[in-house]
């Protein structure tokens, strides 16, 4: 199920690498200050908008189950968009996911982030 980083983490936008590194030690106070007042994500069909929607959605989130981050992918799309795929290992159902982050950046900072299970 896992792939291989494309290409170096170092080479991802600063925003995005800052971000994931706040948010794979679920840091969420962090993670959300690298995002946009109007941010969008959507999380496997569920969609938030704004700053303190979204930090509330990943801080609660992650609550509700012990679980691992690990990234095991990463590739730059062009200046303003990048795909960072991790694997999560933890008590959720199922044990197991890898999903993809499709971040888009706006003034270097998080404008929309997507977050999708990873096609093999």
């Amino acid at each position: 199920m896992a792939q291989h980083t494309d290409f170096s983490s170092d080479l991802l936008p600063t925003t995005v690498r800052d971000f994931m590194a706040a948010h794979v030690v679920h840091d969420d106070d962090t993670a959300s200050s690298f995002l946009t007042d109007d941010v969008l994500l959507v999380d496997v069909g569920e969609t938030v908008r704004g700053r303190e929607q979204v930090h509330a959605f990943l801080r609660d989130a992650g609550s509700r189950f012990d679980f691992t981050t690990q990234q095991i992918g990463a590739h730059r799309v062009d200046d303003t968009h990048a795909v960072v795929t991790v694997r999560l290992e933890g008590t959720f159902p199922g044990g197991v996911a890898e999903l993809d982050y499709g971040f888009t950046l706006r003034d270097d900072l998080v404008a929309e982030l997507v977050i999708v299970n990873h096609d093999a």
